[in-house]
């Protein structure tokens, strides 16, 4: 790219140990605020396999690549350090283009479990 310095392109000036993630997530979400598809944060997600046509941006690439095994929508919004509901716009965008499916949570599953809501403390947790 002519006149434009490529180092600035590197995840490594993306984000700062002290600062965090210094993209906006209205920006990784090209200011979207609702996702496309329902998504529950116990829903689960895994990768099918499928490329989406094009090139994915890197959000969507890191996204995609933590849904190698059914993993739930909060696990993956914290790892990836953002709020929930940029992780769903992102997920539900991989839905559209067939490169992820969805599992809705078992409505039978009891939400007040404490394993599971430790586990979604836990996951929270990390990402601050």
């Amino acid at each position: 790219m002519a006149g434009i310095d490529e180092r600035w392109f590197d995840d490594e000036h993306w984000y700062d140990d002290a600062a965090g993630r210094l993209v906006r997530p209205y920006t990784v979400s090209n200011g979207r605020t609702e996702p496309s598809t329902r998504l529950e944060l116990l829903s689960m997600v895994v990768a099918t396999g499928q490329q989406p046509h094009g090139q994915l941006g890197p959000d969507h690439a890191q996204a995609l690549g933590l849904c190698g095994s059914f993993t739930t929508v909060a696990e993956v919004a914290a790892r990836l350090r953002l709020p929930a509901v940029v992780t769903k716009i992102l997920l539900s965008d991989l839905v559209g283009w067939g490169a992820v499916d969805t599992r809705s949570p078992d409505p039978l599953a009891d939400s007040s479990n404490p394993a599971v809501l430790e586990t979604i403390l836990n996951a929270l947790q990390r990402r601050l």
